[in-house]
């Protein structure tokens, strides 16, 4: 079995020696163009993200200031009045 090749390995030899099929003449340039393309798609998806991140974490501050829900809340009941 060893002495036989395989039948894969033949047809990937066949395609590595073979002819090699045309390449079109702006294949390099559309796929840089798209690479390019993608690249500041991601990057102001990515600013765009961080800038809603830090709106998100500005507007909580803001919250968290002005009403302060660490503090315990005021009592329901005043306590009585003396001295009248």
């Amino acid at each position: 079995m060893s002495g036989v090749p395989d039948r894969k390995e033949a047809q990937v030899r066949r395609i590595l020696e073979g002819p090699y099929p045309a390449v079109p003449a702006g294949l390099a340039a559309s796929a840089a163009a798209r690479g390019a393309r993608l690249l500041r798609r991601r990057r102001a998806l990515r600013r765009f993200g961080w800038t809603v991140l830090l709106a998100a974490a500005v507007a909580f501050t803001v919250w968290a200031a002005a009403v302060r829900p660490w503090a315990a809340p005021a009592a329901g009941i005043s306590p009585p009045l003396e001295g009248w």
